[in-house]
């Protein structure tokens, strides 16, 4: 039931603090399963304190057992281990904390922790994350490997050493993490995330030695697994031995049965490179040889035709063409011009007929009077009238004396 408080009627903290007490004591005890992250044995107590922490989120709870009830643990807990507590939660008021007071502690077995594993498989499996479709290819010759391992393990030694007798002038970003333990899973994330941050790397490798599967547990951590879905970079996983499958190998883009595997995998052998550039050049010296031959042959065979082995006689041929063109174009312009001539000649000689002045030529004249007007008859003339007379050769002016009229006859 909710407390009603205001402002003007708050409730003490007490109360909070005991009604808060009150809820947690009404769940009753629960069964709750989480990784051991601390195990405190206190000389002269009877009480254990253990820190329970979450297999995905980062979130933990103290719990309280009997010291009774730790030691008879077969196998012994440690730091690391899986277990699944059945307990009862308390909410101390007065310090304000809630813990467990564990009743009764479960190792979890192995044949529990491969179930356990196989149905988280299964649901992120479900969610895609291990989709074929999502596997990036690793770049051929990449600038600098990220490398997220131990200090000073051999799994680094592996990965460093093999990917430098392969290509020695490969560069490692090397970002060290716990590789097994409960802090595992955390540092590795940390790691990863800040190699993916960084633009150069271009690949990144996840390397641990062999182990058994509790050691390998940290790889198949739920919360590792997503966050190798969500990087940009490829991810090479390298866990154990070519048996081991953490969860890791599913998710990653490419997975390596061994460090050293995975050393091969990131970087090209320098040797075998170098002679796959020079079966390639010499190849290439074939083709080119081989184009060059067939171009030659081609050439070859069109400067042995005789227009290309004698271009003049080509041009001998074509000049005699030209000079028999103009001679008959001068021919038929000159008859055609003749035509011409003689056409002119023939509308000179009707012009000329036909002109008054060829009429005056044949001694005919044209009386005019001063006025420059034509007679034609005695009538238009008068006695003692100036007159001008039109003959071929020029003009003479006379007066008229008399004029006579003829009777008309018939012809």
């Amino acid at each position: 039931m909710a407390l009603e408080t205001s402002l003007e009627s708050p409730a003490p903290v007490r109360q909070i603090a005991n009604a808060i007490a009150g809820w947690v004591d009404r769940l009753g005890a629960v069964w709750v399963e989480g990784q051991v992250a601390q195990v405190s044995r206190r000389p002269g107590m009877n009480t254990v304190f253990l820190t329970l922490r979450d297999a995905v989120a980062d979130i933990s709870i103290p719990v309280t057992c009997s010291r009774t009830l730790f030691d008879g643990l077969n196998p012994p807990l440690v730091e690391g281990a899986s277990i699944v507590v059945h307990a009862k939660p308390s909410y101390y008021a007065n310090r304000g904390t809630l813990s467990l007071y564990a009743r009764d502690i479960r190792m979890v077995g192995l044949g529990e922790l491969l179930a356990r594993l196989e149905r988280r498989r299964q649901l992120l499996a479900a969610e895609g994350l291990f989709a074929s479709e999502l596997k990036r290819a690793l770049p051929f010759l990449p600038g600098t490997v990220g490398l997220v391992t131990a200090p000073n393990s051999a799994a680094e030694r592996d990965v460093l050493e093999n990917a430098r007798r392969r290509w020695p002038a490969v560069r490692f970003e090397v970002a060290y993490a716990a590789m097994q333990g409960p802090r595992s899973a955390t540092e590795v994330i940390e790691a990863l995330e800040r190699l993916d941050r960084n633009a150069e790397v271009e690949v990144i490798v996840v390397a641990r030695g062999g182990g058994s599967v509790e050691d390998l547990l940290p790889f198949s951590d739920e919360a590792l697994i997503r966050a190798v879905a969500r990087v940009r970079t490829p991810v090479v996983s390298a866990i154990g031995h070519e048996p081991d499958t953490p969860l890791l190998d599913l998710v990653a883009d490419v997975r390596a049965s061994t460090p050293t595997d995975a050393a091969k995998l990131v970087v090209p052998d320098v040797v075998e490179e170098a002679r796959n550039v020079a079966r390639a050049r010499e190849r290439l010296r074939g083709a080119f040889g081989g184009w060059l031959a067939r171009e030659q042959a081609g050439l070859d065979a069109l400067r042995s035709r005789p227009a290309l082995a004698d271009p003049r006689s080509l041009l001998d041929a074509r000049l005699d063409e030209v000079r028999q063109l103009r001679d008959r174009a001068r021919r038929t312009l000159g008859h055609a011009l003749d035509r011409a001539t003689d056409d002119i000649g023939h509308q000179r000689a009707r012009a000329r007929a036909l002109s008054p002045l060829a009429t005056l030529r044949r001694g005919y004249s044209v009386l005019q009077d001063a006025d420059g007007h034509v007679l034609t008859s005695v009538a238009d003339v008068s006695a003692r009238q100036p007159i001008s007379v039109r003959v071929a050769d020029g003009r003479i002016h006379a007066t008229a004396t008399k004029t006579e009229q003829l009777e008309e006859t018939d012809g």
